[in-house]
């Protein structure tokens, strides 16, 4: 099978790939004019191309055949998580890509254990995972990972999508009875300490609807994951 690159530049019926990928193309596989490759354009499309030049830090292509990136889900799906303490919100992301987010959005609440801390910088290393993810997984684009919020930002979101599913220790509706047919889908989930009995209640007067995932307490890095799991399937999406 072809390797597959995110385009660094797509203008008509030509490509290149720059920085690292033309690196590891050119020098570690070795490519030659010719050879062919998948080229994404980082918008949902997938392209046959042909290398036509190789440099130490740049590689061109002739693009061949557009398609729409198969891996890319017909639902959009937004992850609020929790932020969690360590590394795992670093988990957090790259799984949330593979499963078909398009976006990633830490919050901040009172029972949260990690604290802000030079979020700037980690928020550099997550895009980079997501990318990562991202080709890893054959995703069509590369999704955003914003930086925090905190808590009470989070309802001035929730006019941007069809349904907001909020993933609360106490339960509420069935999955079974939501997801269907809805396009735009957000999902919350919380950090280590949970919700305080006052978020839960403003997120829900809000418009999010409270869901379970079962019977079992889940770590707040299993739950992002199984919540997407859920509702992928859910919407069609792991067929």
């Amino acid at each position: 099978m072809p390797h597959r690159y995110f385009a660094s530049e797509i203008d008509g019926a030509t490509a290149a790939l720059t920085g690292p990928d033309a690196h590891h193309l050119g020098k570690v596989m070795r490519a030659k004019p010719g050879d062919a490759v998948i080229l994404c354009d980082g918008a949902g499309f997938d392209y046959t191309a042909a290398v036509t030049s190789v440099t130490p830090d740049r590689v061109e292509f002739a693009l061949l055949e557009k398609r729409p990136t198969a891996a890319e889900p017909s639902v959009e799906v937004t992850l609020f998580a929790g932020y969690p303490k360590q590394d795992k919100l670093e988990f957090i992301v790259q799984k949330a890509v593979e499963l078909g987010a398009v976006r990633v959005v830490p919050f901040f609440s009172r029972f949260c254990v990690a604290a802000p801390k030079k979020e700037e910088q980690k928020n550099a290393r997550y895009a980079r995972i997501a990318a990562e993810a991202a080709k890893q997984a054959g995703r069509g684009l590369v999704p955003a990972v914003e930086l925090p919020l905190d808590i009470k930002d989070l309802p001035a979101r929730f006019d941007q999508f069809d349904l907001v599913l909020f993933f609360y220790e106490g339960g509420g509706e069935s999955l079974r009875t939501l997801v269907k047919d809805q396009k735009r889908i957000a999902l919350i989930t919380g950090a280590e300490g949970g919700f305080s009995p006052e978020e839960a209640a403003a997120l829900t007067a809000a418009g999010a609807v409270p869901v379970g995932l079962g019977p079992r307490i889940l770590r707040c890095e299993t739950a992002p994951v199984a919540g997407l799991a859920a509702v992928m399937t859910l919407a069609g999406q792991l067929e």
